[in-house]
């Protein structure tokens, strides 16, 4: 069977255990000789999404990102956010979305339907490895240690 090129993209603003695992999950859905792309969102989308400047700039982001195992190649977002651009560059059989993601996931199903893209989309369930699973939780143990 031939590889796929699967397609995730996310914040990673702070790396934790389920990033990492999220990204295991997308790597096999590629297959052994397939190709997992990570796009990050530029520091202006996680201030718009997230309402808070993002902890590490966009290019700390690529880099530690580009560092993990499954990754097989790291692409910044487009500004503004494009989907036409990214299905043209990475030209992805799969794409996978986060648990947290489901009102970018309905956009880009809108988009797929509009446009006649042909994807499969995966959504990710929340994986739990220790303690810190998510962004939230870690600053959260953050203020909670350094601001009691």
């Amino acid at each position: 069977m031939a590889g796929k090129i699967v397609l995730t993209t996310g914040a990673f603003d702070m790396l934790h255990p389920g990033h990492v695992k999220l990204l295991e999950e997308a790597k096999k859905l590629a297959g052994s000789d397939g190709k997992l792309v990570v796009l990050i969102a530029r520091d202006e989308t996680v201030r718009r999404n997230k309402g808070r400047d993002p902890i590490f700039d966009e290019e700390s982001r690529r880099y530690m990102v580009s560092m993990l195992k499954p990754v097989d190649e790291v692409i910044l977002g487009y500004t503004p956010p494009s989907f036409e651009k990214v299905i043209e560059r990475v030209k992805p059989d799969i794409v996978v979305f986060g648990y947290d993601q489901e009102k970018f996931r309905k956009k880009f199903e809108r988009f797929c339907k509009e446009r006649g893209v042909d994807v499969d989309i995966v959504v990710a369930r929340k994986y739990s490895l220790g303690r810190l699973n998510s962004s939230t939780e870690i600053i959260e143990r953050i203020l909670k240690l350094y601001n009691p």
